[in-house]
């Protein structure tokens, strides 16, 4: 199959100079060693996993680089015309978009048992590669840790009006709240977003929320781990008095939300593309994110995570099946409770 004309996307990045790219068209017979990856995870830590992918396959890697959202929406419109071979995303329900609508090939096995089984779906059509926490990030002076709430769901209570912060706009906080649909079920959520939409101030980022709360704004924030513990690493600049509580015991507020990596079923390179896969999990690659200053979990078997992090294994997470996990309904409920 040749491979359909490329759409007017930017490319943001790549691994290999821009020289080494011009010219590349769909007739050149060098385009057959270039895989083209959509990649919404952050540009630093997947170009450090894949640093030295292109020295050791030959393959040359051209990225294009945007949020989750715009290039799940993106592939979908492209159909099999999509310039795309690989999909890498920043939180799996972008990726399960792509799914349900049969765009994603079947990954080697051998790709699959390089990563335990609850960091990838059950359908084997892709698989996790980094995976990252649900906290709460509170400030110790306003909220005491004796009144730290047992259950995310203990957020909709109206003794958190005014009190509490979050990124409802940010594809983070919607795969927090993917996570209590697939475990609570739709009126429970409903409620609990209902709860959210009366108590909680909205901010544009995660970082945003963890400042707030560490400047005293907020009592409480909902977000990820890393944020806290990058700027921990950079002299908590932004979170010198923010502490992060983990809800364990396998409540919703304990989700671990994976980055995917799939295959596109219309790549006219998919033994190519399997094989950036395989290395993305594979014991390198997985060694990389554990040493990089990114401070996501590792999810390659046998490859333990930054030693400043609490052990996956010590966080109790929720059994969720990172592919149920239903992107359109979580849009569509937050809109109809004012959140978006």
């Amino acid at each position: 199959m040749t491979r359909p004309a490329r759409p007017a996307v930017a490319v943001l990045g790549a691994l290999t100079a821009a020289a080494a790219l011009a010219g590349c068209g769909a007739d050149d017979a060098s385009a057959a060693e270039t895989l083209t990856v959509y990649s919404a995870q952050h540009e630093s830590l997947v170009r450090t996993m894949l640093e030295d992918f292109t020295a050791e396959t030959g393959i040359e890697l051209e990225f294009r680089d945007a949020n989750d959202a715009e290039l799940a929406n993106q592939i979908v419109q492209e159909g099999e015309a999509s310039p795309a071979d690989v999909f890498l995303t920043e939180n799996s329900p972008a990726i399960d978009i792509l799914d349900d609508e049969g765009l994603l090939a079947p990954l080697e096995q051998s790709t699959l048992d390089q990563v335990g089984e609850r960091y990838r779906p059950s359908s084997g059509t892709w698989t996790g590669f980094a995976a990252r926490s649900t906290v709460l990030v509170y400030n110790p002076e306003q909220l005491p840790e004796a009144e730290l709430p047992a259950s995310i769901l203990d957020l909709a209570d109206p003794a958190w009006e005014g009190r509490i912060g979050i990124a409802a706009g940010g594809p983070d906080f919607q795969a927090i709240v993917a996570a209590v649909l697939a475990m609570e079920g739709e009126e429970a959520t409903r409620a609990w977003l209902e709860g959210l939409e009366r108590n909680a101030d909205v901010y544009q980022s995660n970082t945003a929320v963890m400042v707030a709360a560490d400047e005293g704004e907020i009592d409480a924030g909902v977000m990820y781990h890393y944020y806290w513990y990058r700027d921990q690493a950079e002299n908590a600049l932004k979170g010198d008095d923010a502490r992060l509580h983990y809800f364990r015991g396998q409540d919703p507020g304990a989700f671990l939300s994976v980055s995917g990596a799939g295959v596109l079923a219309s790549s006219d390179q998919p033994e190519e593309a399997q094989q950036l896969v395989a290395y993305l999990t594979g014991p390198e690659a997985q060694r990389k994110l554990a040493e990089s200053s990114a401070l996501e979990y590792a999810v390659g078997a046998g490859v333990d995570s930054a030693d400043a992090l609490p052990a996956l294994d010590t966080l109790e997470a929720p059994p969720v099946d990172p592919g149920e996990l239903d992107q359109r309904r979580v849009t569509e409920l937050m809109q109809e409770v004012g959140l978006l």
